[in-house]
């Protein structure tokens, strides 16, 4: 309330109302963005088993590369990166792209690359999931 006060001491109330309808109509562009596109968007899962004596190691170039694509590459959405706590080799990614175009670009990156050539002779076993998402739902940090 205190809001459209002071907009409408300084507007005009019927301007400050419109304002503030207006910045909260914009404040959702980005969710309608996202929810239009989700369609198109790649979602998979990567299940992999790390040799236990480079589990350390692996874990240091997954983070480096997750945090490195995601800041620097728009279509890459998420990477979560988690491994069992029973069986701490079994490292699970959850992988959102915006569409296959992002995907493959992302393949050809030189953080990706540099991921794959220094993790090659850490990974035992690799098997990627294509999946559908039900709901995709997360706070913002």
């Amino acid at each position: 309330m205190k809001i459209i006060q002071l907009f409408a001491n300084n507007i005009g109330a019927g301007r400050a109302l419109f304002t503030i309808a207006a910045l909260f109509a914009l404040s959702l562009i980005p969710f309608q963005k996202a929810f239009a596109q989700d369609a198109g968007q790649v979602v998979r899962i990567a299940k992999l088993t790390i040799d236990s004596a480079q589990l350390d190691n692996y874990k240091a170039m997954l983070k480096e590369h997750a945090e490195v694509a995601v800041r620097v590459e728009p279509g890459v959405i998420t990477l979560y990166a988690v491994y069992d706590k029973a069986k701490p080799t079994n490292v699970t990614v959850f992988e959102i792209y915006a569409n296959q175009a992002a995907y493959l670009s992302h393949l050809q990156t030189p953080h990706f690359k540099k991921y794959k050539t220094g993790t090659k002779d850490m990974v035992k076993s690799l098997e990627l999931v294509e999946v559908t998402p039900i709901a995709l739902e997360s706070k913002r940090k």
